[in-house]
C-alpha cells in the first residue's frame, strides 16, 4: 500500500501524516542516513532542482559520517530524529526507546551548528507504542509519519512501478518517504529525478517540514 490508509490517520490523530494546504506544497523526506554516497547524491540532486527536504537521521550513522550530516544542515534542509539505532518501538521498552531517541538528539547537538534543535521524530518502520509516542509528545516532539511511502527499499519492486505508484498517490500536502540508504540506492537514483520532474510539471511545490 503506497498511500496511508485513512483509518490509520483517524486512529492516530496526534501523529502528522500530511499537511493540507492551498499552495500545492508537498514534502519529500529521506530516512536512514546519512550515508556518504547516497545522501551526497540526494543533496546534489536537491541543490540542482532548488528543493528543500527533510532528513530523518540515525544517530549511529551521524557518528560515522558527521561531515555528511553537517552538509545536510549547511544546505538548509530540515533534520529529524530517527533514533540512534533504528529501533523497532514495538519490540523495545518505553524506557529504552526514549533513551535511544535522546541519544540521537545528543549526537545532533554534538555535530551540528550551535543552538541547533530538532523536535521532529519519525519512528523506524513506523512502529511505535502509544505510550512511547505520548512521552515523546510530552517532551515536545512532533511524530511525523507519512501519506505516501515509495517502497524504494523493496528490491522486488522495479523502478518503473515504484515511480508510477508513488506519483499517482501524491496529492497536495503529502509527506513522501524515500530512503538515503544503500539498500534503496539503486531504485532511489532511478526514480527520484523523474519523480521530481513530473511533480514540478504538475505544479507541485516542494517544502521542508518544520
Amino acid at each position: 500500500m503506497f498511500k496511508t490508509n485513512r483509518f490509520l490517520k483517524f486512529l492516530f490523530p496526534k501523529y502528522i501524516w500530511e499537511l493540507p494546504n492551498s499552495e500545492e506544497k508537498i514534502y519529500l523526506t529521506f530516512d536512514d542516513g546519512p550515508i556518504p554516497e547516497v545522501t551526497e547524491w540526494v543533496l546534489g540532486l536537491l541543490k540542482k532542482e532548488n528543493i528543500k527536504a527533510t532528513f530523518f537521521c540515525i544517530g549511529e550513522n551521524i557518528q560515522k559520517h558527521p561531515e555528511v550530516f553537517k552538509q545536510i544542515i549547511s544546505d538548509d534542509h530540515t533534520i529529524g530524529n530517527h533514533t540512534f539505532n533504528h529501533l523497532n518501538g514495538w519490540k523495545t521498552s518505553t524506557k529504552k526507546y526514549l533513551k535511544n531517541v535522546e541519544l540521537c538528539n545528543s549526537v545532533f547537538e554534538k555535530y551540528s551548528i550551535s543552538n541547533f534543535q530538532s523536535k521532529l521524530f519519525r519512528p523506524p518502520y513506523g512502529k511505535i507504542k502509544k505510550n512511547q509516542a505520548k512521552e515523546l509528545i510530552k517532551l515536545g516532539y512532533k511524530i511525523i509519519m507519512w501519506d505516501v511511502l515509495s517502497y524504494d527499499y523493496d528490491n522486488s519492486l522495479n523502478a518503473e512501478r515504484c515511480l508510477n505508484n508513488t506519483l499517482k498517490n501524491i496529492s497536495t500536502g503529502s509527506i513522501i518517504v524515500f530512503h538515503d540508504s544503500i539498500k534503496a540506492q539503486d531504485t532511489l537514483q532511478r526514480v527520484l529525478p523523474k519523480l521530481i520532474q513530473q511533480l514540478k510539471e504538475k505544479g507541485f511545490v516542494f517544502d521542508k517540514l518544520n
